[in-house]
């Protein structure tokens, strides 16, 4: 390649992100390319002329491999909805003159859907002007939810960490025996997509009977019918085990969440916050049925828990990387990576290109076939889907009995 690569993260950080920009950064290098630059903080920090070398980051393959095995965004991420060009052209000019002082051949954004709409604004732009430079998606969400592609890096980890907590909760909950019982209600990330809640149901096996309840926020909730099931399980059981999405709603359109207390923060994209979700639920069940409740959330630890990555995703991951700079290289642009699965047994994945303005401000939701038909749990056409994505292990490079991960750029 005659030019040079910049590379950018933006939205919720994964367990995975750093591995598809270690992919970029070594596909890069090997496919001649002389600077590896990169955002920092996204297109955000890019505006305000925020870029590094990774030449002087990455000084060896275990700095790489390190990478790989990081969590969060090395680069930095950001939150930002690039402005149509008719309302704001002077970021666009901004931008395009840092890519023309850079010598930027292909220009990668790793990221979710909000992303996408990034790169297939910036695509569009450089066509209008005839730039010559190639604008590539790279696909990264822990929700899954990115349109034309089987599924996304960062997913699998996720699941993985989902599955195997909840595994470890319900243990938890078994050793005692509780008077009217105990409920315990997981919250798990997931706004109108519930794949990462439906990974719950992973952790079923001979050792293990998985959660009572696993909620989506594909399937209206009805508090009473809930109520009903919990109490109808208290009555067999000790303890009952639901998991749900922080996404889930009513009839009427309401988040459960926004029964409770919550706040009205929205970001750039017009995405409210939600949060509370377990909470709320465990004080209805308890309040409801007068036994011992307990709400747990997740979090960020579901998108940040390396420890617990995937190999399947994390390899994954890398290889997006690469095929978006080798798609960059071909000439191709206002295009995202993604994943065609060849077969089930054995697992075989490879990847392909689409037109990013088909996938931006898109969502893929988990089909209703995948829900039973109470919309209560997960079908095993669901559990055969994701079960691919979470097999395989990467161990941490441990240091005084902590893992060792590569200190954010700088």
């Amino acid at each position: 390649m005659k030019g040079n690569v910049l590379v950018g993260q933006s939205g919720g950080p994964t367990a995975a992100i750093n591995s598809s920009l270690a992919g970029v950064y070594c596909t890069a290098k090997e496919l001649g390319a002389d600077k590896v630059y990169g955002m920092r903080y996204g297109i955000e920090g890019l505006i305000e002329g925020k870029y590094i070398d990774l030449s002087e980051h990455l000084e060896n393959e275990l700095d790489v491999e390190t990478l790989k095995r990081t969590p969060s965004a090395y680069l930095g991420s950001c939150r930002y909805k690039l402005p149509k060009v008719e309302d704001n052209k002077e970021v666009y000019d901004k931008i395009f003159e840092i890519i023309d002082k850079l010598n930027i051949e292909v220009f990668i954004y790793i990221g979710g859907n909000d992303s996408m709409d990034t790169i297939s604004k910036l695509s569009a732009y450089a066509a209008e002007i005839g730039h010559a430079a190639r604008f590539i998606g790279c696909p990264k969400t822990i929700d899954n939810d990115l349109a034309l592609t089987d599924h996304t890096p960062g997913f699998g980890s996720a699941a993985k960490y989902i599955a195997t907590s909840v595994k470890e909760v319900i243990c938890d909950n078994n050793c005692l025996q509780y008077g009217k019982g105990l409920v315990t209600i997981i919250e798990v990330m997931g706004r109108n997509a519930g794949w990462l809640t439906g990974s719950a149901a992973l952790c079923q096996g001979e050792d293990c009977e998985g959660p009572d309840m696993i909620y989506l926020p594909e399937i209206t909730f009805d508090m009473e019918k809930f109520l009903a099931k919990v109490k109808g399980l208290l009555a067999e059981k000790s303890s009952v085990v639901v998991v749900v999405s922080e996404g889930i709603k009513l009839a009427d359109g309401r988040y459960v969440c926004e029964l409770g207390s919550n706040t009205d923060f929205v970001d750039a994209f017009g995405h409210k916050q939600l949060s509370g979700t377990a909470s709320y639920l465990a004080g209805f069940i308890g309040g409801s049925l007068g036994c011992k409740t307990r709400a747990i959330e997740f979090s960020t630890l579901q998108r940040a828990g390396s420890h617990m990555s995937s190999k399947a995703d994390i390899e994954e991951a890398f290889q997006a990387g690469s095929a978006a700079v080798s798609a960059g290289v071909q000439g191709e642009s206002a295009k995202m990576v993604v994943f065609e699965r060849i077969s089930e047994t054995p697992y075989l994945c490879g990847t392909g290109l689409r037109d990013v303005h088909k996938i931006a401000n898109d969502e893929k939701v988990v089909p209703r076939e995948w829900v039973n038909e109470e919309g209560t749990y997960v079908t095993e056409e669901f559990a055969a889907y994701a079960r691919p994505l979470i097999q395989g292990e990467v161990i941490p490079v441990m240091v005084n009995g902590v893992p060792r991960h590569l200190n954010k750029a700088r």
